[in-house]
């Protein structure tokens, strides 16, 4: 099974550059420490103040294994720690979701 990793955020829309400095971080982190990063979406039009993660992972027990090593990482506690100085993250929740229907081949 394959579970994909929602991550809502609700985020200071006068801080909308910090988020995105925050995000645009995760696009090499994420990879590197065994996820699939699907992307990161920054608020566009209608609501200011919610972004959105997806992230790939073959299971839960992968998506554990993959937390841990983000607990081990210099980068990865560098970008929560800017996060927490800078409080532009106001509310983070998840969501895990499985795919409707077949299930994708990953390219190798």
């Amino acid at each position: 099974m394959t579970v994909t990793c929602c991550i809502r955020y609700v985020i200071d829309p006068y801080q909308r550059d910090a988020f995105e400095k925050y995000a645009q971080a995760w696009l090499t982190i994420i990879p590197e420490m065994g996820g699939d990063l699907l992307g990161y979406f920054l608020p566009h039009e209608g609501t200011n103040n919610v972004a959105l993660a997806m992230i790939g992972f073959d299971d839960l027990s992968t998506y554990e294994t993959y937390r841990g090593r983000l607990r081990s990482d210099a980068p990865a506690m560098a970008n929560f720690a800017f996060a927490r100085d800078r409080k532009f993250i106001v509310e983070e929740t998840r969501t895990f979701l499985q795919p409707v229907g077949p299930r994708q081949a990953k390219a190798t």
